[in-house]
C-alpha cells in the first residue's frame, strides 16, 4: 500500500496527534460485501478515526465548501478521498450518483447523517442528533448486491476543544448554508482517547427494496434510520461511561 494512500495518512495523522484509540465489535464488520459506513460526528478527525478502525480507505461524502477552500480541497479530495457535495441544487442527485458508483466498485462509502451542524456547534460526547435520511434512500435505491449498511459509534473519552476560525469566514466559500452566516467560531475537537464501537450491519434486501419501491417507502426508510440512529446512541452510551 503506498505511504501516500487514504489509509496510511489517516494511521499517520491520528499518531502525530497522539490519540489513543479503542475498537470494539470489529467481528461485526461485513466480509466481501459493498459496505455503507453511517457514524456520528463531532470532529475533523472523525473520518481519520473511521479508516483507522477500519483498516480500509473510506470514500465520505463532505460538505460542499470543503470542495472550494484552496488546500482544504486538496487535502479532503486528493489525500484523503473524500467527494464534496455539490451546491444546493444538485446536492441529492450527485451525492446518490458519486455513491452508487462507488458502492458498486465495493469501494466503502462513508455518511455523516447528522449533517453540518454538529460540527458547527459544540455538543456532548454521548448525544447523537437527528439523522437526515438521504442515505437510506440511496441504500434502498441503489442498483448493489450484497449491501450492508454499517453503524459505527464515535465514543470521545477524554478531548481538547478549541476555536478554529470565524463560522462567517466559511460564508464565502459556500453563502447557502445558513450554518455559516452566524457570529461566532468554529468549534475545534482533538481527541485523546476514543472508542470505536461498531454496531450490527443493516442488510438490504429484495424484500426492503420491493417495499420502497411500493407503498411502503416510507415505513422502510425510517426503519432503516432508526435502527442506525438507536444503534449509535446506544454504543455511544456503553462507550462513554
Amino acid at each position: 500500500m503506498s505511504l501516500n494512500s487514504p489509509l496510511e495518512i489517516s494511521r499517520a495523522l491520528v499518531a502525530a496527534l497522539s490519540t489513543q484509540m479503542f475498537r470494539y465489535y470489529e467481528n461485526r464488520i461485513p466480509q466481501d460485501a459493498s459496505i455503507l459506513v453511517v457514524s456520528n460526528h463531532r470532529s475533523f478527525m472523525d473520518a481519520l478515526i473511521l479508516m483507522a478502525a477500519l483498516s480500509s480507505p473510506i470514500r465520505f461524502a463532505c460538505h460542499h465548501y470543503m470542495g472550494q477552500v484552496p488546500v482544504m480541497r486538496e487535502i479532503v479530495t486528493g489525500q484523503l478521498g473524500c467527494f464534496p457535495l455539490d451546491g444546493t441544487q444538485n446536492r441529492q442527485q450527485s451525492f446518490f450518483l458519486q455513491s452508487q458508483l462507488l458502492l458498486q466498485s465495493r469501494q466503502m462509502v462513508g455518511v455523516f447523517p447528522e449533517g453540518t451542524e454538529p460540527m458547527v456547534k459544540f455538543t456532548q460526547p454521548n448525544m447523537v442528533g437527528k439523522f437526515r435520511r438521504g442515505f437510506a434512500h440511496l441504500a434502498l435505491r441503489s442498483n448493489v448486491p450484497d449491501l450492508a449498511i454499517l453503524p459505527i459509534a464515535i465514543a470521545s473519552l477524554e478531548e481538547i476543544n478549541t476555536s478554529g476560525f470565524p463560522l462567517r469566514f466559511l460564508s464565502v466559500f459556500d453563502p447557502s448554508e445558513p450554518l455559516f452566516n452566524q457570529p461566532g467560531w468554529h468549534p475545534l475537537v482533538f481527541y485523546r482517547r476514543v472508542a470505536v464501537l461498531i454496531g450490527r450491519p443493516y442488510w438490504i434486501t429484495p424484500q426492503h427494496k420491493k417495499k420502497y419501491h411500493g407503498k411502503q417507502a416510507r415505513t422502510v426508510v425510517a426503519e432503516l434510520t432508526e435502527h442506525c440512529h438507536g444503534e449509535i446512541s446506544n454504543l455511544l452510551r456503553q462507550g462513554c461511561y
